[in-house]
């Protein structure tokens, strides 16, 4: 994937009511160097793909015993919860509070038998866009793989069919279009991280570009 690809969405709109937190409440909760919006601005690597559900399907593979794979009608029979969650983008807008319905990464990597020398995952998706996180930063019900957003089927823009979702780290780690999980012994850095952006992106840290 080049950087042509690259387009900018809409980057929300300022919102400082907060939802009816109280302002110590909020000022805790928003990262540094964040404003709160109640919108869900969208940023996106290239022209969102469309794929049809009877064809798509989630694979872990790498350092594992056997790779696994699940059908869409496969992962929405997988045990599943709500998440209720706070999301930061690079692009400095947060919305607390978000609500997903999906599958702790946890239960997907329940299915493989690790290798003993796996430290990180890839993220890669349809269109091409990849991630990359430490394999303990997606463990413990750090993140899950969505497939409803605020009680409906996620959106296509946003992700959908099913996006991964890493609350901890800024937005552009909960890879949208998700289609595997690649374990590995080293670090690859994905294609945002590729052009500059921080190789971890936690946003209480504003480990937002290269060098921060």
């Amino acid at each position: 994937m080049s950087e042509r690809f690259v387009t900018r969405g809409f980057v929300g709109r300022r919102d400082e009511g907060g939802g009816g937190l109280s302002g110590d409440e909020r000022r805790r909760r928003t990262p540094p160097g964040q404003y709160l919006t109640n919108d869900f601005p969208v940023l996106s690597a290239g022209p969102t793909p469309r794929t049809p559900l009877e064809s798509w399907s989630l694979r872990i593979e790498g350092l594992v015993r056997e790779p696994v794979q699940w059908s869409w009608d496969e992962l929405l029979a997988l045990p599943s919860r709500e998440y209720v969650v706070d999301i930061s983008c690079v692009t400095k807008w947060t919305h607390l509070d978000m609500r997903w319905k999906g599958v702790s990464v946890d239960t997907l990597l329940e299915g493989v038998e690790l290798d003993a020398r796996a430290a990180f995952v890839i993220a890669w998706c349809d269109g091409g866009y990849t991630t990359n996180l430490p394999l303990g930063d997606v463990l413990n019900n750090q993140a899950f793989v969505a497939y409803e957003y605020d009680g409906r089927p996620l959106a296509p823009e946003h992700g959908g069919p099913a996006r991964l979702v890493v609350p901890a780290r800024y937005f552009w780690k909960s890879a949208k279009w998700i289609r595997g999980l690649r374990v590995q012994d080293r670090d690859e850095p994905g294609f945002w991280e590729s052009l500059g952006y921080h190789n971890r992106g936690d946003q209480f840290l504003e480990e937002r570009y290269s060098g921060d």
